[in-house]
């Protein structure tokens, strides 16, 4: 039986309901360009060694990043509807006032 990180992004969201696992909402920041990465996953520490590691084509010529935000969900589906909301206007400017306060 293959594991849940094994199936494609949509079977894993059928299969979520039936397990425990948590998805998480994360906002990096790029330390060399001021860009900011949201994304969402079912494994932190994996994703963001890819991310730092320059594995991922979507932040590889951004780094060095930073973490700057993390959030915990309990469905694939809240946990992208948050993602969503960080890239909407309202949610690029939560995301700069979260940065000023770690400042």
């Amino acid at each position: 039986m293959a594991k849940l990180v094994d199936l494609p992004a949509g079977r894993q969201a059928r299969r979520a309901k039936y397990t425990n696992v948590m998805y998480f909402v994360y906002i990096l920041k790029s330390l060399s360009s001021n860009f900011y990465y949201k994304g969402t996953t079912n494994n932190l520490p994996r994703r963001l060694t890819q991310h730092y590691n320059g594995q991922s084509p979507s932040t590889r010529k951004r780094l060095p990043l930073k973490l700057i935000h993390v959030e915990i969900c309990q469905t694939r589906k809240e946990a992208r509807e948050i993602e969503k909301f960080f890239k909407s206007g309202f949610g690029r400017e939560i995301i700069y006032e979260i940065e000023l306060s770690l400042d």
